[in-house]
């Protein structure tokens, strides 16, 4: 059985896909829609956050099972996303 979360992005997440290419939002957007699905993997540093590969770009995020909510935390390309 597939659950359903809800997703809620931080404000600067929704400024850095303002900026991108109409194709990269959508390819960003469905796969955050898509998860806790995709390729996805727990960060080693963090406690509880994840990150989902689209492309050359990260998505940063933390999911809260109880409440079903996912939060996304950050967007951007693949070499400075973890700094």
């Amino acid at each position: 059985m597939k659950m359903k979360y809800s997703i809620k992005y931080e404000k600067r997440c929704y400024k850095y896909l303002k900026r991108l290419t109409r194709n990269n939002q959508i390819r960003i957007i469905r796969a955050i829609n898509n998860l806790p699905f995709g390729d996805v993997k727990r960060l080693q540093s963090d406690k509880g956050n994840y990150r989902l590969r689209v492309g050359s770009f990260r998505i940063i995020f933390y999911k809260d099972d109880k409440e079903l909510v996912i939060y996304v935390i950050e967007i951007g390309p693949r070499g400075g996303i973890y700094k």
